[in-house]
């Protein structure tokens, strides 16, 4: 899943993913994503810091709070790469931070990393 009130960001994303085969959901905001998380049970989820009404920060907050959801890796999204912006995304419980403008190969590699743990292929240290 995709949550990035940008629609530029959303659509490249979507391509990059199906280009490799994922299948992608899109949300605009975090109340948007939230609805369909719970219908759709993303394997992963990508999530903009900066969106009007429910930022990143709190989407991610909410998302790991949910026992249904919590172990669904959150991804942040931000053009922003301060120390304390990862920070605040750790202390809202993301697993991973990438910066803005991403490659498509930074969005794969997050999703293998990811896919791996799952199975129990890769362990983190």
């Amino acid at each position: 899943m995709v949550i990035d009130d940008s629609n530029t960001i959303r659509r490249s994303a979507e391509i990059f993913l199906r280009q490799s085969g994922c299948e992608v959901f899109l949300a605009e905001d975090g109340f948007d994503a939230l609805a369909k998380i719970a219908s759709h049970q993303p394997d992963v989820i990508f999530v903009d810091i900066m969106m009007p009404r429910l930022d990143g920060y709190q989407t991610c907050s909410l998302i790991k709070r949910n026992t249904r959801f919590k172990s669904i890796p959150v991804i942040m999204l931000s053009s922003k790469d301060g120390l304390f912006d990862r920070a605040r995304g750790r202390m809202a419980g993301s697993d991973q931070y990438l910066t803005k403008p991403f490659t498509q190969n930074a969005l794969l590699d997050a999703v293998r990393q990811h896919r791996l743990q799952a199975t129990g292929e890769l362990t983190t240290e």
